[in-house]
């Protein structure tokens, strides 16, 4: 979804976390003005962290209003251009497609070229794709406007939260690297309500705004100190790292993690796609792509897709549920950003899919009653809440930390191959439950969410049982740990 602070989030010398003894020492000898000045420059989200935060999820923001762009200008461009529904549905799936093709290629892109780069690669195929839109006369052009966008998104869904992570302090780096999933919340609830107002087109064109602004911001951010490290140029990651800790802060420690970090590395061999299945890497991999699967399976875009018409079907007026579905999503995210860094990464997630399964449960019971014709006042109602729920409690922590995590538990030499299929596993998940959403609900509409709130159910215990706590830890620590025969060879 990956700015300057949180690149870094290695311990800093000076900072008390894990390694208090030596901050004690160093304040009790005479330092401690000093100490407690190295100390607040490691914790705290100085001008250039927060430059790069809104740099990078100025990405996400386009990520958002692309997914919510098909909804508002469905009728203008189908009357406009005279789509059929099918020749409209190609055009608002092949955004999934495109999306796939650049998760393919979006860690071996941000390897090769630096997080940086990355992301203005993205945002080039992101303007061409709004641009080609805007303009576009035939259905065709249409598609192929659409498909690149998707292709930009792809690439941003995975680099933005790992620039994030790479560049942040441990004791910030979830709620930073979570205000990706927060500006997709904001573009896609902003496109619906500016696209009640305006022409296609013209909503197309507002679409390029974010692009050029990641673009143009991007000059004024600094690379991932760990990328810079990785390829060799150890001076010009400490260089980045000082900017992004601030000119008074003690590196010295977090730049010598770094480095001792990619050395060891550095005897591995860079992983491909067939390597990440070695046992070595199994943990890691079990829970990157597991909490994909279970975000996705949990029935998230089949329900954010066809609310309206859920409501609907359940009785209940459309337009209503959709503007208290955005009422209720982005404070959620926001509260899930604020205590990211403060209850931990698994209590939000064991929350949050608690939620959704009680949220499908509900809107699941509402539809076995409607067809027993039992509560025919309540079903309705019971509908929303089930929905609201669901909604609230993804935004709380399944919308968001799954992509927190994968940035923080593969190690470096395989975050390129590991960070691409986790993210093709996403977009490859959602477009089956968009895909078949209707035709489970045709089949069966209590009982597509009654299979939802099972799957959210199993993922209460897969949490409880694969995801480790990272909160407040560094990154190399949280790999040592998940894989320890890194550090054994």
């Amino acid at each position: 979804m990956e700015d300057s602070k949180f690149s870094s989030p290695l311990l800093f010398k000076g900072n008390s976390d894990s390694h208090g003894g030596s901050s004690g020492e160093r304040s009790s000898s005479g330092g401690g003005d000093a100490g407690k000045l190295r100390e607040s420059g490691a914790s705290s989200a100085t001008s250039m962290v927060v430059l790069s935060t809104l740099v990078a999820v100025s990405g996400s923001y386009v990520f958002g209003s692309a997914v919510g762009y098909s909804s508002p200008a469905q009728s203008g461009i189908m009357d406009g251009l005279g789509l059929t529904v099918a020749e409209y549905s190609l055009f608002g799936s092949i955004l999934t497609i495109g999306a796939m093709i650049g998760a393919v290629v979006s860690g071996r892109i941000a390897d090769y070229t630096g997080r940086r780069s990355a992301m203005g690669i993205s945002e080039i195929f992101c303007i061409l794709g709004w641009l080609i839109i805007a303009l576009s006369k035939v259905a065709w052009w249409l598609d192929i406007g659409r498909l690149l966008v998707g292709c930009g998104m792809g690439l941003l869904s995975y680099v933005v939260p790992v620039y994030i992570a790479e560049i942040t302090p441990k004791n910030l780096r979830g709620g930073f690297t979570t205000v990706h999933q927060l500006m997709i919340c904001c573009g896609v609830s902003l496109t619906y309500l500016i696209g009640a107002f305006l022409n296609w087109r013209v909503l197309a064109m507002i679409g390029v705004i974010p692009c050029f602004v990641q673009f143009l911001g991007l000059f004024f951010i600094t690379e991932s100190p760990r990328w810079l490290a990785k390829i060799g140029h150890m001076k010009q990651s400490e260089v980045a790292l000082q900017r992004l800790r601030g000119e008074n802060a003690d590196i010295s420690q977090e730049a010598a993690e770094i480095r001792d970090y990619t050395k060891t590395l550095q005897n591995l061999s860079e992983a491909g796609i067939l390597d990440l299945f070695q046992w070595r890497y199994s943990h890691s991999l079990i829970v990157g792509v597991g909490l994909m699967i279970l975000q996705q399976f949990g029935g998230v875009n089949g329900i954010a897709f066809y609310a309206s018409s859920i409501f609907i079907s359940a009785g209940f007026l459309g337009s209503v549920g959709m503007i208290a579905m955005v009422a209720v999503q982005i404070p959620m995210t926001t509260l899930g950003v604020l205590l990211m860094d403060k209850s931990g990464r698994r209590p939000l997630l064991l929350t949050s899919a608690s939620g959704t399964c009680l949220g499908c449960f509900l809107v699941g019971l509402s539809f076995v009653l409607q067809d027993l014709k039992e509560w025919k006042e309540i079903t309705p109602i019971l509908a929303l809440v089930g929905v609201l729920v669901y909604t609230g409690s993804f935004s709380l922590g399944m919308g968001g930390i799954p992509w927190v995590i994968m940035s923080e538990i593969f190690p470096v030499n395989m975050k390129g191959s590991a960070g691409s299929l986790v993210t093709l596993v996403s977009w490859l998940g959602s477009w089956i439950i968009s895909y078949a959403f209707n035709f489970l609900m045709d089949w069966s509409s209590s009982g597509t969410f009654f299979i939802f709130s099972c799957i959210c159910g199993f993922t209460v215990l897969f949490v409880t049982k694969l995801v480790p706590e990272t909160k407040g830890r560094t990154l190399e620590e949280v790999q040592a740990s998940m894989n320890p025969y890194l550090t054994q060879e």
